[in-house]
């Protein structure tokens, strides 16, 4: 994994062949019909940083078990470790390379890793300011570092609503911040996740411009720009954070596994993380960043809707309840497929 290769794994827009650099979004160019191929490339997953550092056995493990018995205790034990550390390293080829080559010395690997996840900040901070125009990238670069200040509004520790007052100071409404937006969504340096309040298909049907949350595109800028030291991730000590980033993870590994488009259900009280639209019908995903597994809203959701299957991911194994399924958060990758291939 050298640096062109990380390079190119967070180029998300459009690569043609002709094209090798490191670029964000590109304004105004032109392509000839059928002559580019496109490619949506993602940060590394959980199961792709487990072959990165070396541990291939983990990974297929990951890959192959079927999620209907819990996994060998000791695996798991190992991937709950292994997740925290990639919530401290990301999916970044790069950072996970030099993490894989300091292993002997965990500390001295985190804070190269570090280093290069500030720096690729920094070039992010760049480009927008090159390809948008100094007065859009202002606002551009506002709204991105504004992601963490709205996971963190909600007060019970799950990401809220986004919120358009003060995101930009003197930009009110979702006309106003529209372009600036649609363009970290473009560029996908952002995950929008659609709230909708009837879970039917389509459930894009339901979903409204204006309601949405964000996520950013990798989870690892989150913990690094909220400067959350990675000594607490691996205490997995670090308040109400530990929900925003679960969620953040989940809506990151399921655009990986090729979910396009993320839904969130909010009832009147109640609050379900994501929705999966399958061949069973629409399955509800609650997360939970720990042990503790109860979900009011979940039952509320199960009550209303009556969903084949209910899916919590947590710091749990896996576990069968009936019609919910619980497995652990670092497994979030394999619910399309599970979910996509299950018949009616």
């Amino acid at each position: 994994m050298k640096s062109n290769v990380s390079n190119l794994a967070y180029d998300s827009v459009g690569i043609s062949e002709q094209e090798n650099g490191n670029r964000v979004s590109l304004a105004g160019d032109t392509y000839p019909v059928g002559k580019v191929t496109f490619l949506d490339l993602y940060p590394m997953s959980f199961d792709e940083f487990l072959t990165g550092i070396g541990k291939s056995h983990l990974a297929e493990l990951l890959r192959t078990h079927l999620l209907q018995e819990p996994l060998p205790q000791i695996a798991h034990d190992q991937l709950w470790d292994l997740w925290k550390y990639y919530l401290i390293i990301g999916g970044l080829p790069e950072a996970v390379d030099i993490y894989r080559e300091r292993l002997e010395n965990p500390y001295e690997a985190v804070q190269a890793g570090r280093r290069v996840q500030r720096d690729l900040i920094d070039t992010y901070m760049a480009d927008i300011a090159k390809h948008s125009g100094k007065t859009n990238a202002l606002h551009i670069e506002r709204l991105w570092r504004n992601v963490p200040v709205q996971l963190a509004r909600a007060l019970d520790g799950s990401a809220s609503k986004f919120r358009f007052k003060d995101a930009v100071p003197g930009f009110h409404g979702y006309e106003r911040l529209s372009s600036p937006l649609g363009w970290l969504e473009s560029a996908r340096l952002i995950l929008r996740t659609s709230i909708v309040n009837r879970a039917e298909i389509p459930l894009a049907g339901f979903a409204r411009d204006n309601r949405f949350k964000q996520y950013f595109f990798d989870v690892v800028l989150l913990t690094v720009i909220t400067n959350i030291d990675p000594a607490h991730i691996l205490k997995y000590d670090y308040g109400r954070y530990k929900g925003y980033i679960a969620e953040n993870f989940v809506a990151q590994e399921l655009s990986a596994a090729g979910v396009r488009e993320l839904f969130c259900w909010e009832g009147r009280t109640s609050e379900v993380e994501f929705l999966l639209e399958t061949p069973s019908g629409i399955i509800p995903l609650e997360v939970k960043s720990g042990w503790v597994t109860q979900s009011k809203s979940l039952n509320v959701f199960v009550e209303r809707y009556r969903p084949q299957q209910s899916i919590m991911l947590s710091a749990k194994n896996v576990k069968i309840c009936g019609s919910r399924l619980r497995i652990p958060l670092y497994a979030a990758g394999r619910l399309v497929k599970l979910l996509l291939t299950q018949k009616p």
